[in-house]
């Protein structure tokens, strides 16, 4: 059976046998890969730390029928012990990393991995407030799938903007006549906010108030998991507070 190279950021793992791992990878060129880590979890193993969440690498794999088998891996991106450091960080990250096993075998692009990357490298760096990247990774995983929210015009009928009620289930902001019967409304700064956060204006998005990065967070939240068509588990242990410990 054939062999093959690529990169790739580790999803998750589990245990298999006394020594194996299944490891969960997006990479770069072949999508969402499941492979078999043989020993890793021996203390003698050469590359199990380079296999663990958060981890960028280059992995050589052998093609296998069910699973693929690691052969070799070498570091590329070192995040994961600043990230697991630090709550905030981690609690993002699990976040991000569980919603990118969670898209379709179809939806894994290299512009899906360059995105998660990206925001992994950003987390790790304490470049701005944790929450706040997992909500622009949120928003344009989203769009890079084909659900980008309407953010301007209504997303129902298309009349023009600027609205101020955000229904998930209907795709984003909607007119006063085609939003649902006590929808909350929201603030012309928390749409705006938004906005930066898909166009990754962090500028914007790191002068925001906490009352308006909140209730992004929450329409955020609620839109992915809508199209996700169930709940990512680790937003439960995400902080509440926007601003988050960098």
């Amino acid at each position: 059976m054939p062999t093959y190279r690529d990169e790739a950021v580790i999803l998750r793992t589990h245990k298999l046998g006394e020594a194996d791992r299944i490891v969960t990878m997006l990479s770069r060129r072949h999508g969402k890969v499941r492979a078999v880590a043989k020993g890793v979890r021996r203390t003698s193993s050469k590359f199990g730390s380079r296999l663990e969440p958060f981890m960028v690498a280059d992995v050589q794999l052998y093609q296998g029928r069910s699973l693929d088998i690691v052969q070799q891996a070498e570091s590329l991106g070192s995040y994961g012990a600043d990230i697991v450091a630090h709550y905030d960080r981690f609690t993002s990250a699990s976040a991000m990393v569980e919603t990118a096993d969670r898209l379709s075998d179809a939806e894994a692009t290299p512009e899906q991995y360059l995105l998660l990357v990206g925001g992994l490298r950003a987390l790790s760096r304490g470049e701005h407030a944790p929450r706040s990247i997992l909500d622009s990774y949120l928003l344009r995983v989203m769009a890079l799938s084909g659900w980008a929210p309407s953010l301007g015009d209504c997303a129902r009928c298309g009349a023009q903007g600027p609205h101020t009620t955000f229904v998930a289930q209907l795709g984003g902001l909607v007119c006063s006549a085609d939003a649902p019967a006590g929808s909350p409304r929201v603030s012309e700064r928390a749409v705006a906010l938004l906005r930066s956060l898909m166009a990754g204006e962090w500028d914007a998005v790191d002068a925001a108030s906490a009352t308006d990065t909140a209730a992004a967070s929450g329409l955020i939240a609620a839109y992915a998991q809508w199209h996700l068509e169930r709940g990512i588990r680790s937003l439960a242990h995400v902080s509440d507070d926007p601003g988050g410990a960098r």
